[in-house]
This record gives C-alpha cells, sequence and structure tokens, in this order.
C-alpha cells in the first residue's frame, strides 16, 4: 500500500468516523440494579434517556434506598455504553485500514 492510499484511506476512516458518531445517539445500553426494580437507559453519548422503577420501591421511607439504586444502575448503564460504543464505532471503520501492528486508533473514537 503507497502513501497516496493510506492518506485516502485514512480520509475514508475520518468521514466513516464522524458518521458513526453522529448515529451513537441511536446506540443504547440498558443497566439494572436492585434485581431489576431500577433500570436506567443510556445512549452512545452518554445521555441517559429512561429511568424506570418498579413501584414496589416508591414510599417514602426507602428513599435513599432509591437514590442509591438509581445511582448503580446508571453507573452501570454508562460503563456498559462505554464498550457498545467503542464496538459500533469499530464496525464503522472496519476493513479500511490494513492491520498495523502498534497502530491505536482510539483516540479517533474519543
Amino acid at each position: 500500500m503507497n502513501m497516496m492510499d493510506m492518506f485516502g484511506k485514512m480520509k475514508e476512516v475520518q468521514s466513516r468516523m464522524k458518521d458513526a458518531q453522529e448515529t451513537l445517539s441511536t446506540v443504547t445500553e440498558t443497566g439494572e440494579s436492585g434485581a431489576g426494580l431500577v433500570r436506567v437507559t443510556v445512549n452512545g453519548l452518554k445521555n441517559v434517556l429512561k429511568i424506570e422503577i418498579d413501584p414496589d420501591l416508591i414510599k417514602p421511607d426507602d428513599r435513599e434506598m432509591l437514590q442509591d439504586l438509581i445511582v448503580a444502575a446508571t453507573n452501570k448503564a454508562m460503563a456498559n455504553i462505554e464498550t457498545k460504543a467503542r464496538e459500533h464505532l469499530r464496525q464503522a471503520t472496519e476493513g479500511l485500514l490494513p492491520n498495523i501492528p502498534g497502530l491505536n486508533l482510539d483516540g479517533l473514537m474519543s
């Protein structure tokens, strides 16, 4: 592969990466806590889309526990979406560049 081909591929990688980043809002992940009593759904842009709370948890004396469960579910969803978003971006650029040992494109995926 000559340098001109490589530069052309890099432009295509950048274009596909931009397109993939724009579609990250459609990639979602849900985190649960309290055995599924609290569920939080986030997207690839790390925006919280939905919080679902089992009706049995909505009691004034359980307020602190509910808050803790929401935080735990949100943290799980955020941790899981990172992996899913990276995979989404990787698939968008798959096959564009040769496998070059030591070439790390993670900076493009942030």
